[in-house]
């Protein structure tokens, strides 16, 4: 069984940038929320910061999105080549 390059980058360009978001604004509303992760998550990421702002939650979702859909499509591409290898 081979996986879709595009359909797993999707995926987890949603999973990924979905997380970042709902961290994002779940601090903004409570303000000690998953503090420690964003501000991981902006050691990572260069125009990110975790400032509590809107602003930065959005650049943070987007780099996540780019990341999540990076990663996604580069797992699919390294299991199609190592998955008939092992069978």
């Amino acid at each position: 069984m081979k996986l879709s390059p595009k359909a797993l980058g999707i995926a987890s360009a949603v999973l990924w940038g979905g997380a970042i978001l709902l961290s994002g604004i779940a601090n903004l509303l409570w303000p000690p929320y998953a503090a420690e992760f964003l501000k991981l998550a902006s050691s990572i990421y260069p125009g990110f910061h975790a400032s509590r702002t809107f602003t930065d939650v959005l650049v943070g979702t987007g780099y996540a999105v780019l990341d999540g859909g990076a990663g996604g499509v580069v797992l699919a591409w390294l299991y199609n080549i190592v998955a008939p290898r092992t069978a």
